[in-house]
């Protein structure tokens, strides 16, 4: 599980492919500190598993699934990347839950200044997606928790500040860009618990209809 919160910026010194599978090596210090062989670090807000590492850099494969999931195949070498480890137990909790399980891609329709913030529109690949997103919301963009200021059917927008568009890859990014998505967990379980109240596939619509959340279904499910 991750926060959201960037430790550092890294660089790809290798990206190694064949046909969807690929092998990536990563220049970092900061989560080089403590690492070990199994050991997950978040790639763009991508989970990937430390296969080796030295001094500098540290090495990690991705599995077609991952690929065809994300933006990872886009990478080439001296490209930066956000940098985070999985939480530990005694660090403090500053984002929100980051599974690094990426939803899907997506592409930055608009980049504006707004004051001191800036403003980024995103639309997603898939926009499924957006009935997780909500205003004042939380998602991960390459990773970066940040806190959703609108959204529609069809795209949504986050509000920026100075030191994280310093610190992380978006400050390199403008239209046009692709970025992984990862929706709030949270809504996600919901919708899977209430899918079996109503035998609805989550997402499809499709099943027998049901009286919807009731007092008597909150208690048998320990919510009560």
């Amino acid at each position: 599980m991750f926060t959201g919160i960037i430790e550092e910026m890294g660089r790809m010194r290798r990206v190694y492919r064949q046909g969807q599978a690929m092998l990536l090596t990563v220049e970092a210090s900061r989560v080089l500190e403590d690492v070990a062989i199994g050991d997950s670090i978040a790639v763009n807000g991508v989970c990937l598993t430390v296969v080796a590492f030295d001094g500098d850099s540290f090495t990690a494969d991705v599995m077609p699934e991952t690929y065809r999931q994300t933006n990872l195949g886009e990478l080439r070498s001296g490209n930066p990347v956000n940098l985070e480890r999985a939480m530990g137990a005694q660090k403090r909790f500053g984002g929100h839950i980051v599974q690094g399980h990426v939803d899907t891609s997506g592409r930055i329709v608009s980049r504006q200044p707004e004051e001191n913030a800036v403003v980024f529109t995103l639309e997603p690949d898939d926009k499924s997606m957006l009935r997780y997103v909500l205003a004042r919301g939380s998602i991960a963009i390459d990773g970066i928790s940040l806190t959703v200021i609108r959204t529609d059917n069809e795209t949504f927008a986050v509000s920026i500040i100075p030191h994280t568009l310093a610190e992380t890859v978006l400050a390199l990014k403008g239209p046009g860009d692709r970025v992984n998505l990862e929706a709030d967990i949270l809504g996600k379980y919901v919708e899977r618990l209430l899918s079996f109240q109503s035998g609805e596939q989550p997402g499809t619509g499709r099943g027998r209809k049901s009286g919807g959340l009731t007092e008597a279904f909150l208690a048998e499910n320990g919510y009560l």
